[in-house]
Formats: C-alpha cells, structure tokens, sequence
C-alpha cells in the first residue's frame, strides 16, 4: 500500500489593520517637499545666526499664531506655542540647551508658517492652514523630546 501525503495548505493570516495608520495625505507630502518649505529650511541657518532677524521672525510668527483658526492644528497647538516661546528664549540667549538641528528645525516650521507664498494660500479658508499645520507636526515629531526639554527647563527654571 502507498501512502499519500496530503497537501499542507497554508493559510494566510489576514493582515492587521493599525487604528492609526502613518499614511500620509498627499497634501502633506507634498508640504514638506514644496519649494516654499525647502526656502523655509535654508532661511532658517540665517534666522539662527542672526538674533535681530530671529527677534522678527518671533514677533511676525506671534501676531499671526493669535489671529489664525486653531482647528487645523488640534493636538500640536501646544507644541506650537512652546516652538514660539523656545525661539524667544534662544534670541533673548535664556536657553541654547537645543541641537542646532532641532533649532533649525523649529525655526524652519515658524518660517513656513509666516511665509504667504506658501504650499496652499492662507486666504484660503481652512484649506490655507492644513498645510502649515503639516509643516508644524512634521517639525514637532522630529523635535518633540527638544520641545519637551524646553518645556521642563520653562517649569523648572528660576
């Protein structure tokens, strides 16, 4: 009598979908690959050399942060209130504590979102704004334990 191997079938294992997918828009892509960001990066080596430019850069990003909507930033909001406060620090020469990478970072982000010639026109509404929201959770996840350093030098500092 011969004996018969039976077929093993493999079975695939269906993939587990992640609640909370890294897929990126393509609006937000193409925010962080625009002309008007790779301007913001290089600008921002002559903002970080210069405290009277960087001083400007602070207050412009400060009028405009105070008039736009809120909404397109939700969770990073905050981050973006600490980024405007570590430039100030680093200006006034109160904190340098910081790579000059995430500096530059940082920099770049506020410069992009003061920039009018930017990806999307802001004086489109809502839609203006999702790009430099873009551009700040972008600089926000490569800065976060810098921002977060920041933040406890901010709390602790007398």
């Amino acid at each position: 009598m011969k004996k018969v191997k039976a077929k093993t079938v493999k079975r695939q294992q269906p993939r587990a979908i992640s609640k909370s997918t890294n897929r990126q828009r393509p609006y937000e892509k193409a925010a962080i690959r625009s002309q008007a960001f790779a301007k913001a990066i290089l600008d921002a080596k002559f903002y970080a050399t210069d405290p009277q430019r960087l001083r400007a850069l602070f207050e412009e990003a400060s009028h405009k942060a105070a008039a736009i909507p809120k909404k397109p930033f939700k969770d990073s909001w905050p981050y973006l209130q600490s980024m405007l406060r570590l430039i100030r620090a680093y200006f006034r020469g109160e904190y340098r504590n910081l790579s000059q990478d995430g500096l530059l970072t940082i920099i770049a982000a506020v410069s992009y979102l003061v920039d009018p010639f930017d990806l999307i026109p802001d004086e489109i509404p809502f839609l203006g704004f999702l790009d430099d929201a873009t551009v700040i959770g972008f600089a926000i996840t490569r800065t976060r334990q810098v921002l977060d350093d920041f933040m406890i030098w901010e709390t602790t500092a007398c």
